[in-house]
């Protein structure tokens, strides 16, 4: 795939790039995207990348968001805000090999059954021990309930481990079907309900609108998690007595799910790397967290939406965008069917 485009001096194929302007025309940045889309010149209207990559025949490979393939050719494909409010698109070859692939996953697969299962005894016993049933000192109890709380937090992290490598290989699964966003968006401030109080902060469900439901063909469990990333990323950064707002709002064809923090806005350089996994790991000396947030962007991509972030002087919005589900038709009144 190295000779569909331009090389760097170390012999990789060049990205390919191109500005759009907030007005303006696209701007192509050397010729490299033009030759991996097999494209003579760019279409007369591109407004997004998923509207440039169709145009050259790709489609969304499934259970990736940034991977795009046609006749067997594969690109990785994304979209960068820069400070000026312009778009960057990018795309990248890759030499596929989908038995490789396979072989990967099953891999993954199984070092996550393994690794999970010793997890999981961990913490059954644990929690057996603490069922009140068997007397224990104060001592015993709190290192007990240490070991359950550390055994919780490691599955939690080895199951985002897991699954942001199967979505690195464009595999990660996920069971769509249509739902209202509504109820994901209430159990994701649910679950995260006493986080927020032992740090004093109010976090808000989102309001009834009185719309009709807001609906998307979605895996709720995947969806669910995003949200819950977003409003732990905020937390992680709330000082006692702001507010976290969750909100759903329509804007045709898509939804956007807003998680915000009312309180001392976000840096430029926090803002420009929240999804970036591994130059949040290496700053801030942790993996956790930028792992969480960036498995969420994965996720959302993978339902081909979008995610960004937002600032203001009143404080730091995380968001993402799904595409809204159609509206279902209604059948005939039974009096009127044969």
């Amino acid at each position: 795939m190295a000779s569909a485009g331009e090389l760097t001096a170390g012999g990789v194929a060049a990205p390919g790039l191109l500005l759009l302007p907030r007005g303006g025309e696209p701007r192509l940045l050397g010729r490299s995207l033009l030759e991996q889309l097999g494209l003579e010149a760019l279409p007369r209207h591109v407004a997004s990348l998923p509207e440039l990559l169709e145009a050259a025949g790709f489609r969304p490979r499934p259970g990736s968001g940034n991977l795009w393939e046609r006749d067997g050719r594969v690109l990785m494909a994304g979209e960068e805000r820069l400070e000026d409010g312009c778009l960057l698109l990018w795309t990248s070859p890759l030499a596929w090999d989908e038995a490789e692939v396979r072989r990967r996953v099953r891999y993954l697969s199984m070092a996550s059954h393994d690794l999970r299962g010793s997890l999981a005894n961990v913490r059954s016993y644990a929690a057996l021990l603490l069922n009140g049933r068997v007397p224990l000192e104060p001592k015993v109890r709190r290192g007990l309930e240490t070991i359950l709380r550390n055994a919780d937090r490691s599955l939690a992290f080895s199951q985002d481990f897991f699954d942001a490598s199967r979505a690195d290989l464009g595999s990660l699964p996920c069971e769509l079907e249509r739902q209202s966003l509504v109820p994901l968006l209430d159990a994701a401030v649910a679950r995260q309900h006493a986080a927020a109080s032992a740090a004093q902060v109010s976090l808000l469900p989102p309001r009834g609108s009185g719309e009709a439901p807001l609906d998307a063909i979605v895996d709720g469990a995947r969806i669910q998690h995003a949200v819950e990333s977003f409003i732990q990323y905020q937390l992680a950064r709330a000082q006692a007595g702001e507010v976290i707002r969750v909100r759903l709002r329509a804007h045709p064809p898509r939804l956007r799910v807003e998680v915000r923090r009312d309180g001392a806005p976000l840096t430029d350089e926090d803002a420009a790397s929240v999804f970036q996994r591994e130059e949040r790991a290496f700053r801030e000396k942790r993996l956790e967290d930028p792992l969480r947030v960036y498995l969420a962007r994965q996720e959302v991509e993978a339902h081909g939406g979008g995610v960004g972030v937002e600032t203001d002087r009143g404080g730091s919005t995380l968001f993402f965008t799904l595409p809204q589900a159609p509206v279902a038709e209604l059948g005939s009144p039974a009096s009127m069917q044969a």
